[in-house]
């Protein structure tokens, strides 16, 4: 699946707002540039792992079945280290030496932050599982909720901040990560679907 303006946008906006925020008087004695440098290093590692992200999907017993990407793994398990190590900075040095308050608290809701972000990639990508066949998607999510859609039924497909949600004539979504392997596939298959329902619909409306 080729890159979303989302996937640009978002790291070039995080790194300008660091060095803005380096010459604030109020932020200056933060570490900015070297965190716009971490930043920068993930984000040229998140788009060559996005280079080698496969789009065809794996086959299991009649099923096509997305996979979790390297990308959602790096971005998961590596947000996670990032935060215990900075939290455990926080405990070290806090305990052992006096540190700047504002370099505490701004170092604790990172580490805060980037343990929320691993948690949501965690349950929205790596732990759910997304399959289809001709007649049917099935949906199964880190808790453990099944969704079951029939192609006859899905009337759009739509991006969003979350990946791509799949929609029904009566309401009922899928959302899949836009980082799975093979999620192209399932974009295209659905979009595919869309449209013929569409069509089909518009036929049986004009014999009326």
């Amino acid at each position: 699946m080729p890159l979303r303006w989302q996937e640009v946008a978002v790291p070039l906006f995080v790194i300008v707002s660091l060095i803005v925020l380096k010459y604030i008087p109020f932020t200056a004695g933060l570490p900015l540039a070297r965190a716009a440098g971490v930043v920068a290093f993930g984000y040229a590692a998140f788009l060559a792992l996005r280079l080698v992200q496969s789009e065809e999907a794996v086959s299991v017993d009649g099923w096509s079945e997305l996979r979790p990407s390297m990308v959602e793994y790096f971005a998961c398990y590596g947000a996670a280290a990032l935060a215990v190590v900075l939290m455990s900075a926080i405990i070290v040095i806090g305990g052992t030496k006096h540190v700047e308050a504002a370099q505490m608290i701004a170092t604790f809701i990172a580490s805060v932050m980037l343990g929320a972000g691993a948690l949501a990639i965690g349950l929205g990508g790596l732990f759910t599982r997304v399959r289809w066949n001709n007649t049917l998607l099935e949906h199964r999510s880190a808790l453990g909720r099944e969704t079951k859609i029939a192609w006859s039924d899905v009337r759009a497909v739509r991006p969003n901040w979350r990946g791509v949600t799949i929609a029904t004539h009566d309401a009922q979504r899928v959302t899949f990560s836009q980082f799975h392997s093979g999620a192209a596939q399932l974009a295209i298959h659905a979009t595919n679907r869309a449209r013929r329902n569409a069509e089909t619909s518009t036929k049986a409306f004009a014999t009326l």
